[in-house]
């Protein structure tokens, strides 16, 4: 009798311990608020952090404020003995640089421009420059068929062809995200052996200036890049076949193939300066599953001053997700304290360099401190506080979700059963198709993720008014939808540090280079 009690009974048990469980949950859940979340993101995108931008002082005061969060939190550090991931940045600094056609000598500045980073010291000397359109090889529309650049001075102009209305690669009246991007058109060309590269831009953009940007990679070229603005062009091929290249620059037509035979000499000789970044990371440890992880992840990084009074605040980009993954940090450290600590391990990272190209997750990615193959999901934030101004859905209660069908077949049920569950929030996947023309797939730090195979999500708010302006400031975020946004990461990062198996990996790799 006492067993058949006993039976009775164990179903009521287990749904009164699920019961339990859940209630703690939410508890925990409970910890993130909008007023924690706006009391750390106004220090984080304060004029003190001087806007963040990578390998600046500003980007180290930020990178110092999140390490003291982790310590304080009891976070343990998440690279060995510290809680920095270092990774190098280089800098150049002309030394000298000539470009002349016929004997005339152009002047830096005025005539063009030096890209001291995508160029290499060298000094060559051309008989004919090969024009070779907007420098497109694209699936849709190629500029370089049948052309033989190898060991040739090649000119290319900015914007792409458009016939009828459409951009001819893009296939729409938007161009291509891909292709915008002058250094992919030069790798593009360098691929195909160009020596020298002259990249024309209509309108002259910069003055002479000796030091270069930054980049993250040592630089391997052997070649010269200039930035040909419409004096110099008129130097290097003459009035006429100027003409004709901005008439097409400018109209987007289909460009004629052409070549003009000057002498042109260009030489540049330039040092290297190496300085440095780095990535936060902080671990909370896991019990019975501690050779495996989640990651939480967003930048903090973000485009710094301009002059001595222009800041680049980047309270919603991508300050609201740095604020975001402490603020989870705190909620998964308060439940570990109080008995609930989760099965993985779960890693907090923030990265530099998104900006830039996403170089700290780039590093990484190349450089991971915990195996790639036990890393169940990355969880990634990237601009949460904010309302996208053409959203039609309810603007109070939604989130982009990207990604998150792309490597593995679980996780979109997972993550819809628990936004159902806990928070009823618009899941809008419009932007999720890797072909999307805005290419978010590609633009944030969990693209570095999914390229070694991690299932991911990428949390988004969509783009307004102040992207990328300096009037993306604390003042115009939305705390009280940012909590639950930080709140559903929250409840799927629970799940993904609790379940009884990792993510199944079970969709092909199958995604192109950014």
């Amino acid at each position: 009798m006492r067993l058949i009690l006993l039976l009775l009974l164990l179903p009521f048990c287990f749904s009164s311990n699920a019961q339990v469980k859940e209630k703690k949950i939410r508890k925990f859940a409970k910890t993130i608020k909008a007023e924690e979340l706006r009391d750390k993101l106004s220090i984080i995108a304060s004029a003190e952090m001087e806007g963040r931008a990578t390998a600046t002082e500003g980007q180290r005061k930020a990178a110092a404020y999140i390490e003291a969060q982790f310590r304080s939190i009891g976070l343990l550090p998440g690279n060995g003995d510290s809680y920095q991931q270092i990774y190098p940045v280089y800098q150049d600094s002309l030394l000298s640089v000539l470009l002349s056609a016929d004997g005339k000598v152009l002047e830096q500045g005025v005539d063009y421009m030096v890209n001291l980073a995508a160029s290499w010291n060298a000094e060559k000397t051309f008989n004919e420059i090969v024009f070779a359109g907007y420098g497109i090889s694209d699936s849709a529309y190629d500029d370089l068929e049948g052309l033989d650049l190898r060991g040739k001075m090649v000119l290319i102009m900015e914007g792409e062809p458009k016939r009828e209305g459409k951009y001819l690669v893009s296939g729409t009246d938007r161009p291509s995200p891909r292709w915008f991007n002058p250094n992919v058109r030069i790798s593009n060309l360098r691929q195909r052996g160009a020596a020298a590269i002259l990249y024309y831009q209509r309108v002259p953009r910069g003055a002479a200036n000796n030091r270069g940007g930054l980049y993250n990679k040592p630089n391997q070229n052997s070649g010269l890049v200039y930035m040909i603005y419409p004096a110099g062009l008129k130097k290097l091929v003459g009035d006429e076949a100027a003409a004709r290249v901005h008439a097409m620059a400018t109209n987007n037509s289909i460009p004629s193939k052409e070549a003009w035979k000057h002498e042109v000499k260009a030489s540049l000789s330039k040092a290297v300066k190496r300085l440095q970044s780095s990535n936060v990371l902080g671990l909370l440890p896991g019990s019975d599953k501690s050779d495996e992880y989640v990651f939480i992840t967003a930048h903090y990084d973000h485009l710094g001053k301009r002059g001595d009074s222009v800041i680049y605040y980047g309270a919603d980009d991508d300050g609201s997700g740095t604020t975001s993954v402490i603020e989870l940090a705190e909620a998964f450290a308060c439940a570990a304290k109080k008995g609930y600590g989760s099965r993985r391990n779960i890693v907090f990272m923030t990265v530099s360099g998104e900006e830039m190209g996403l170089w700290g997750s780039e590093y990484y990615s190349e450089h991971p401190v915990y195996p790639l193959e036990k890393t169940n999901v990355d969880l990634n934030i990237d601009m949460v506080g904010r309302i996208d101004p053409k959203y039609q859905g309810d603007s109070l209660n939604y989130v982009y979700v990207i990604g998150d069908d792309k490597l593995s077949s679980q996780l979109r049920p997972v993550t819809d059963s628990i936004n159902r569950k806990y928070l009823g929030m618009e899941l809008d996947r419009r932007f999720n198709d890797i072909t999307d023309p805005n290419r978010y797939y590609y633009r944030s730090d969990h693209y570095h993720f999914a390229r070694k195979g991690v299932p991911v999500i990428f949390y988004f708010n969509g783009t307004h008014a102040d992207y990328h302006r300096p009037t993306d400031t604390v003042d115009k975020i939305r705390f009280d939808l940012m909590e639950k946004r930080v709140k559903l990461v929250y409840y799927t990062a629970w799940e993904m540090a609790n379940a009884g198996a990792m993510l199944k990996r079970d969709i092909p790799l199958n995604i192109p280079p950014r």
